[in-house]
């Protein structure tokens, strides 16, 4: 599953973990790519019992918090099965371009595949205590901010931030209360 210096060392901690669209394409501007990834996550936690903490889809990065013994190995299977979903949505909308991107930008190595959607790895940080825990959640929910995109964490449709103030947000999440 990639190479990267980061690595799933203990599986009982939650992991905030980066994953992001090859070539930083905005994929996940199209709400029909976005809602592939969201009902993975919910899949992931109604299916597989996976905890999922927090979460902010970008257009073409996703971070999230999330615990379970096999973390690495749900993940993994949800960026495959995403990737597939992906792939077989831009064919059947006829997205030639995104299409032709994906095929361009597929890293060599990957030669039984004739499309990559994600860049490789999952880049996991173990959460280690409270304070990491309620800082990571704070970057999550702010990463639309940072980056320009809405002035409040609220205003941005496809986070976790909407179930932490109790308005119901698009998929369940496990509540950390510190």
């Amino acid at each position: 599953m990639g190479r990267s210096r980061y690595k799933f060392r203990e599986n009982h901690y939650p992991y905030f973990i980066t994953s992001s669209i090859i070539e930083g394409y905005s994929l996940f501007a199209d709400p029909m790519i976005a809602e592939i990834l969201l009902t993975s996550l919910d899949y992931m936690q109604q299916e597989k019992g996976v905890d999922v903490f927090a979460y902010v889809l970008m257009h073409n990065h996703i971070h999230l918090i999330a615990e379970h013994e096999e973390l690495q190995d749900n993940l993994k299977k949800m960026k495959s099965f995403t990737a597939r979903s992906i792939i077989d949505y831009l064919k059947k909308t006829n997205k030639k371009r995104w299409l032709n991107k994906l095929r361009i930008h597929k890293l060599s190595h990957h030669a039984d595949n004739e499309f990559q959607v994600w860049q490789e790895g999952l880049h996991p940080k173990q959460v280690f205590n409270q304070q990491m825990m309620l800082q990571k959640i704070e970057y999550i929910h702010f990463n639309p901010v940072k980056a320009g995109f809405v002035s409040s964490p609220l205003h941005w449709r496809y986070s976790s931030v909407h179930n932490y103030e109790g308005k119901g947000g698009l998929i369940p999440v496990k509540i950390y209360g510190g």
